[in-house]
């Protein structure tokens, strides 16, 4: 199996078989590569109905350009915990910072929810933060206040009274309940447009079908959170209990 970087040759290839809708794995099985592969190169440049192989491939070069003259001469990666490859784990990150970008998350602000996630302890300082990132902290601080805004990101202060940025069990729980709640108050807007433009109306209709929808859509997303709540505290492998109603 061939290993080392994907050639733009290989990234032609790539686009061809996502334009043909082939799956990652057969697009991987294709060019002797790994399917994880094939999946991170995509994610991180656009995704399948984005990709472009010329502009995939300089943006590569621009990322291994850029890596090379951020760090001085000579400097290593720092060590990764419990035995990690520090560019797999570099990869990955890119590739869920562009899952979270895809998913409506601005740039900056969906780095910092990757670097967050992907940290053992589930917190980092504006410290930590700006020297992972390489950014100021004036970028971080606009990226932690819209994060805590979405209800994403919670504030604590550790025992040296620095203020942390965190992530824990609970926090994927209060994000879905809080997007319940906005899709709530959108559902509610629409229904309040229904007598202003006339019940009945065409436009009237449109709004109160909009409101139903996103009622029913509101509630789902509730009940679904509060039934699979229990994963965020169970550890993988143990049984839980059966939430369904």
């Amino acid at each position: 199996m061939p290993g080392g970087r994907l050639t733009q040759q290989e990234r032609q290839q790539i686009a061809l078989g996502l334009a043909d809708g082939l799956a990652y794995a057969e697009i991987a099985r294709r060019l002797d590569r790994p399917t994880s592969t094939v999946t991170r190169e995509v994610m991180r440049n656009g995704g399948p109905t984005a990709y472009r192989a010329d502009l995939a491939h300089r943006a590569t070069e621009h990322r291994a350009h850029r890596r090379r003259h951020a760090a001085p001469r000579g400097a290593e990666a720092p060590p990764q915990a419990h035995g990690r490859d520090a560019e797999a784990v570099r990869a990955y990150e890119e590739t869920l910072t562009t899952v979270f970008m895809q998913s409506g998350t601005p740039k900056m602000m969906a780095r910092v929810m990757a670097s967050l996630t992907l940290s053992d302890a589930g917190s980092l300082t504006a410290a930590d933060l700006v020297r992972r990132l390489q950014v100021s902290p004036a970028s971080v601080s606009k990226a932690v206040a819209f994060l805590e805004g979405q209800g994403m990101v919670r504030r604590e202060r550790d025992e040296r009274r620095r203020e942390r940025y965190v992530v824990d069990d609970e926090i994927m729980y209060e994000a879905m309940m809080a997007s319940a709640r906005s899709t709530a108050q959108v559902a509610e807007t629409a229904r309040q447009g229904v007598p202003v433009l006339g019940s009945g109306t065409p436009a009237a209709t449109r709004l109160e079908n909009m409101a139903r929808f996103l009622d029913f859509i509101s509630e789902s997303i509730a009940r679904a959170a509060d039934q699979a709540r229990e994963v965020l505290h169970t550890k993988p492998g143990v049984p839980r209990q059966d939430t369904g109603g």
